[in-house]
């Protein structure tokens, strides 16, 4: 009669303990079969095959719209120079003929007025001196008078031409209204420029 191993006697003594305290004895782990291998090998290559085909019939499509673009933009449909409500300048801007900036000023009216000069300095300004009463920057261009509302805007024609004055100041009331005052950016400019007896014109759209 053969012995019976160690293992084998406490193998079968474990298993009759978990019998009876109503557990279920531990199965070792098997490996999977060759089917199984198989099954997911091919899932595997399916999925890359399915990859393959997509990134083939994809790529030449995006290819195709994007040469389209680029001839689109080499070879356009209409040319600017031939659309009315636009205007080419400077051979590579585009503007338009119905923006605010391009509507022609009116004269409205001429006033007679007496024309001086201010600069920022301290002793000619209020509060900070480079800040008009309208709340912005001085800068050229920008006068100051007391009946006209802020934002309208001027010619000096006897003086300055075609220049466009904007009128963002206002001055002391002993000025009276039919006095205008140019900003200079220096004071001896402002200083030379004396006072003058000239009209202006109001502009208007």
């Amino acid at each position: 009669m053969k012995s019976k191993s160690k293992c084998s006697i406490l193998g079968r003594k474990r298993g009759l303990f978990a019998k009876r305290m109503g557990l279920r004895p531990s199965r070792h782990l098997t490996r999977p079969s060759s089917a199984t291998l198989g099954c997911r090998g091919g899932v595997v290559a399916l999925i890359i095959l399915i990859v393959v085909a997509l990134t083939i019939g994809i790529f030449p499509f995006f290819k195709q719209n994007s040469q389209q673009v680029k001839a689109d933009l080499e070879n356009p449909v209409f040319e600017l120079a031939e659309i009315p409500e636009f205007i080419i300048f400077q051979e590579n801007s585009l503007a338009s003929l119905y923006s605010p900036v391009n509507l022609e000023l009116k004269v409205i009216r001429k006033i007679n007025v007496v024309v001086t000069g201010y600069s920022s300095t301290p002793w000619e300004t209020d509060d900070d001196p480079y800040l008009t009463a309208a709340g912005t920057s001085v800068r050229d261009g920008i006068v100051a008078n007391n009946k006209f509302s802020f934002g309208t805007k001027i010619r000096i024609p006897e003086i300055f031409g075609d220049k466009v004055f904007v009128i963002e100041d206002r001055m002391h009331w002993k000025k009276g209204n039919y006095h205008i005052d140019v900003w200079f950016p220096d004071y001896w400019q402002a200083k030379n420029f004396g006072a003058k007896r000239t009209y202006i014109e109001i502009l208007g759209s």
